[in-house]
């Protein structure tokens, strides 16, 4: 499973012209699910996105975590986390999960980011999204389940 985790001042997706979510301050997240990711992934990649210390604390410095400072989670499903682009020029998704296996891995990282307390908003599965963010920082960070 991979995550790209962006911290920002405010996130939203727009679905046929209509806002569908928004957050203010906290963090943008896309998840993309591979094939094979199970309940390990979905842990690693939730409890990193909740404790990671990426907020500036009273001295600047990258010490606090979304928690810490009372911010939400945007978090948007994106399977082109997964391409694989070492031949030619187009894209291969064969490593993402099907369909109905990342919705319910997707479903399961926001499941543990609510259980933890966050407010957790986010995309549609499959609609094509407009994703908006006001990036702060810019800090953005990238996390691999299969990389720990």
């Amino acid at each position: 499973m991979r995550a790209v985790v962006t911290r920002v001042r405010s996130a939203s997706v727009t679905i046929d012209g209509h806002v569908a979510s928004e957050i203010g301050q906290g963090l943008l997240v896309l998840v993309g699910v591979a094939n094979g990711d199970g309940p390990a992934d979905i842990d690693y990649v939730a409890a990193k996105i909740r404790d990671l210390r990426i907020f500036g604390d009273a001295a600047g410095k990258m010490n606090l975590s979304v928690t810490d400072v009372g911010g939400s989670v945007l978090a948007v499903s994106q399977f082109t986390l997964l391409a694989d682009v070492r031949k030619g020029r187009r894209p291969s998704f064969i490593g993402a999960a099907p369909p109905d296996e990342a919705n319910e891995a997707y479903e399961g990282v926001v499941a543990r980011l609510r259980e933890s307390g966050l407010t957790v908003k986010t995309g549609v599965f499959q609609a094509d999204m407009q994703v908006a963010s006001v990036n702060d920082g810019p800090v953005t960070i990238w996390l691999d389940s299969g990389a720990k």
